[in-house]
């Protein structure tokens, strides 16, 4: 017989008010994982107890039926900043969206995704990246990137060129280099450059240490032109 490929197990803990969306969401976690994807088990508890279990480092929270909402986020970055938060609200909301991930979460998914969706989503941040409306990419990535009070430059502040934030857009979505190369019209090996620089910039020594820093917002601030680089086509 052979072995088994796929990778252990994930925990994800689920914060639902009530017992409906509760069962509505464990149906993503009957779906079998693609072949090489871990498996999600997902552990249901009260905000408390989710934070207390040290084996989580995933949180699916609920906005429809949470009456604490974006407080909710704030509560889980403070007490554990590490953990990835996917959250689950009401549809064509962008402030609340671009409010919701400002304040930690990974992804955020419309109420009628279905559980193929939230799966893709959650696999997405369990990469490292996130999952947002492609229609607020820009706003969204302007506001995380964003340096508090403004300025132009100094310690531990960083400058990207107009092309590097490109590529550093495409890499908080999960794409390939491959796929970057495609939507931008370049090289491959030239991505590949790009990539290197920005993580030689951040300090980075991979593509998810990469996004998670970028996802911090303080170590970058807006784009500057590419007067010294030259694309290859």
């Amino acid at each position: 017989m052979a072995p088994d490929s796929n990778p252990p197990p994930i925990r994800i803990g689920v914060l639902a008010g009530e017992p409906i969306r509760l069962a509505g969401l464990s149906t993503v976690f009957e779906e079998a994982p693609e072949p090489g994807k871990p498996q999600l088990m997902p552990v249901v508890g009260t905000l408390e107890e989710l934070l207390g279990n040290a084996d989580l480092d995933y949180l699916v929270v609920d906005f429809n039926s949470s009456v604490e909402g974006l407080k909710t986020l704030e509560t889980v970055k403070q007490s554990r900043p590490g953990m990835r938060q996917i959250v689950i609200g009401p549809e064509r909301d962008d402030a609340l969206v671009l409010d919701a991930i400002t304040a930690g979460a990974r992804a955020y998914l419309d109420s009628s995704a279905d559980p193929h969706t939230v799966r893709m989503a959650i696999d997405i941040v369990v990469s490292g990246s996130i999952w947002a409306p492609r229609r607020l990419l820009s706003r969204l990535i302007d506001r995380l990137l964003r340096v508090p009070g403004g300025g132009s430059g100094g310690p531990g502040v960083l400058q990207l060129t107009v092309r590097e934030r490109q590529v550093l857009d495409l890499i908080l979505l999960a794409r390939s280099n491959r796929e970057i190369a495609e939507e931008l019209g370049i090289e491959e090996r030239t991505v590949k450059a790009h990539v290197g620089r920005l993580m030689r910039k951040t300090g980075a020594e991979n593509r998810i240490e990469l996004s998670i820093r970028a996802l911090n917002r303080r170590s970058v601030q807006a784009p500057i032109e590419d007067s010294a680089e030259q694309e290859s086509a």
